[in-house]
């Protein structure tokens, strides 16, 4: 089942549904495709006119994979112009993934600061796909295609700390326009920057997680490549701390996020 088909189920019935063993990431469900379908549930919520801008998730247990989950949304406060939402995806009577946002009209302001500029990357035609092997990368890569332009892949005692390169959905989905749901896949798709610095392949995961978007939101297809590049800032102690944007192809700024990544080794 395809990241569109699961889209639409939930859409249609945010009650009741399963997440496929093929969007598996290890003994869970891939993150970033349960927090696209906790933020559809919340967004049906809120009024149009109030795009989301920012989104903070604490993974609080696994995804169990062909098992069913329900998805819930709350509106905390309706302002004038921003709606607080909690949403969650609930699984055998548990919470297993909490998201709370803030939804936003745009305000007239004096105040306009561009975005600081994108990183320089050698384009994605030139760059080494991860590819989907069977067994070997997570399940949900079959759904995701990444390019590395900097820094090392998983596992390969790279010890940057910095990680980046290109991403976007694979053919398998009818093309669409993009927007924030995709983009929750696309960021969450790249593995914790502090993992080229292991030898050996290990567990890690995300523990919380904080993304930020640029709005209005420009005119991008699924099939375009956005720019990824994250910092590692801090790491000890089995947790680590990563800072992140994501670009459009033209080097427009589309979303922030940082992460407190959880590590066993």
């Amino acid at each position: 089942m395809t990241f569109y088909q699961l889209i639409q189920i939930v859409r249609s019935n945010p009650q009741t549904m399963q997440v496929p063993a093929t969007w598996g990431q290890g003994r869970a469900g891939f993150g970033g495709l349960a927090v696209a379908l906790v933020f559809e549930a919340m967004q049906a919520k809120v009024p149009a006119g109030r795009p989301v801008r920012s989104l903070a998730v604490t993974f609080v247990g696994p995804l169990a994979l062909d098992v069913p989950v329900s998805f819930e949304a709350e509106v905390l406060r309706e302002g004038k112009a921003v709606s607080q939402v909690l949403g969650r995806a609930v699984q055998n009577g548990q919470v297993v993934t909490l998201v709370q946002g803030s939804f936003g009209a745009a305000r007239d302001s004096v105040i306009a600061v561009p975005a600081l500029a994108a990183p320089v990357m050698k384009p994605a035609a030139e760059c080494q796909e991860l590819p989907y092997i069977e067994n070997v990368t997570p399940e949900f890569t079959r759904h995701l295609a990444m390019r590395w332009a900097v820094g090392g892949m998983p596992f390969s005692n790279n010890k940057s700390r910095e990680m980046g390169g290109w991403v976007r959905l694979r053919e398998h989905d009818p093309v669409e326009t993009l927007n924030e749901t995709h983009l929750l896949a696309l960021v969450d798709a790249w593995p914790p920057a502090v993992l080229p610095h292991l030898s050996a392949p290990a567990a890690g995961s995300s523990l919380t997680w904080t993304i930020e978007f640029m709005q209005p939101f420009p005119a991008l297809s699924t099939l375009d490549w956005c720019m990824y590049h994250a910092q590692v800032e801090h790491a000890r102690d089995g947790y680590g701390h990563i800072a992140a944007g994501l670009w459009s192809p033209s080097g427009e700024l589309l979303a922030l996020s940082r992460q407190t990544v959880t590590v066993f080794a």
